[in-house]
């Protein structure tokens, strides 16, 4: 009888210890969707989106790099905020109908590329333009923490930015043509 009980109760320890160590899954990191300018931390990576541009080409004709599509650049930095070099994950950038387009490897042409294979030194950064090739519409920016375990999205608004030519103040100034009397412009 005595064995009995030894044996029960070894049983139902060990179906205790069984169930309570099938309970201590880690929780699942939740996928948050940013806006461009915050600062979005995931792990030891801090990311902050500045600015994007469209292109057309890159560099001057003859020498220009034609995309199959537009080219998509993002002005960005990544901070490594932990105790040890890490790798900056590479980036996609995903449509709303989770079409997905990989960040280009080949940087040549691109202003102040951040580089496609980056490691970062403890309390460095690496900040640039990331490349991508892409047909012009609303993206999300897929970035990761250093383990790739992490992820979150930094929302792009589609936006097409021109550049206006400054236009000098004229001011007080008088205008005054051959043959006329002055005129206040």
């Amino acid at each position: 009888m005595r064995r009995r009980q030894c044996l029960l109760l070894l049983s139902i320890l060990l179906s205790v210890i069984v169930l309570l160590s099938c309970g201590e899954e880690e929780k699942a990191y939740p996928v948050r969707t940013y806006t461009m300018g915050e600062r979005i931390t995931l792990g030891h990576i801090v990311y902050t989106v500045y600015e994007t541009q469209w292109l057309t080409q890159l560099g001057a004709p003859p020498d220009s790099r034609i995309p199959q599509n537009r080219y998509f650049l993002v002005r960005m930095s990544a901070v490594n905020g932990g105790g040890q070099e890490i790798t900056v994950p590479n980036l996609t950038i995903e449509d709303d109908t989770g079409k997905s387009f990989p960040e280009l490897t080949d940087g040549s042409g691109v202003p102040q590329h951040i580089g496609y294979l980056r490691r970062v030194k403890p309390a460095e950064s690496v900040q640039g333009h990331a490349l991508f090739d892409a047909p012009p519409r609303h993206y999300k920016l897929k970035i990761q923490d250093e383990d790739n375990e992490r992820t979150a999205f930094i929302d792009i608004p589609l936006s097409f930015t021109s550049e206006s030519p400054e236009v000098p103040e004229l001011g007080d100034k008088f205008k005054v043509q051959p043959g006329t009397q002055p005129k206040k412009q």
